[in-house]
């Protein structure tokens, strides 16, 4: 008797001219821990609204590990989110966010992402995040594309000025004591500016029901 496939996200893979990304998975995480320990951001700035970079450094990686292990055990067609690892010439740089809520009613996702500061300033932060953009409009029928960045994430908002996305307003959250203002961006397939380059995609059709876009 034929089983229907248990995690049909371990197929998916999004390639860019340069860029893999793939679905986290327990030995990819151990690689992705490693780069975060190398640094993701200076010391005197915060970037995340959740600042799980200022972590004692005797549990960052666990606490990593943690948090990844969690998204994925609560996925379901009702609420997921993939969290992509990203690989550079084989080598992990970082990870791409991608989640839905409602999917199947909404068409709306949402993207956070976060490289390590060796490999920042290369236009990769554009080419991952372009990637699961087409992925969400062409493959999943996504009708609007969501981000947040504080007014001081310079390079967040260049990648979201790059592919078309507007200002939807904002909220005032306090990180590290002090108020700090969270811009709110939206993107539609319309105003999205796609890359010279095609995605290419392997996988998608499995993960189609788990992620509410069947």
């Amino acid at each position: 008797m034929d089983h229907p496939e248990p995690w049909p996200l371990r197929h998916l893979v999004l390639r860019t001219p340069r860029l893999e990304l793939r679905p986290d998975d327990d030995a990819g995480l151990l690689e992705l821990v490693d780069e975060a320990y190398r640094g993701v951001h200076p010391p005197d700035w915060m970037p995340f609204l959740v600042p799980w970079t200022d972590a004692d450094p005797r549990d960052l990686g666990r606490r990593v590990l943690q948090h990844y292990w969690g998204v994925r055990s609560r996925l379901a067609p009702e609420r997921w989110s993939i969290n992509f690892l990203v690989r550079y010439e084989g080598r992990m740089i970082g990870m791409q966010e991608m989640s839905g809520a409602d999917f199947r009613i909404l068409r709306e996702v949402e993207t956070g992402s976060w490289i390590g500061m060796r490999h920042q300033g290369r236009g990769h932060g554009t080419e991952m995040r372009a990637a699961v953009l087409a992925f969400a409009f062409d493959h999943l029928g996504a009708v609007r594309a969501r981000s947040a960045a504080f007014t001081d994430n310079t390079a967040s908002h260049r990648v979201s000025e790059r592919l078309g996305y507007r200002r939807d307003g904002s909220m005032w959250v306090a990180r590290r004591g002090e108020p700090a203002e969270d811009v709110r961006l939206v993107l539609t397939p319309e105003d999205f500016v796609r890359p010279e380059w095609t995605l290419r995609i392997e996988g998608v059709a499995g993960c189609l029901p788990v992620l509410g876009a069947d």
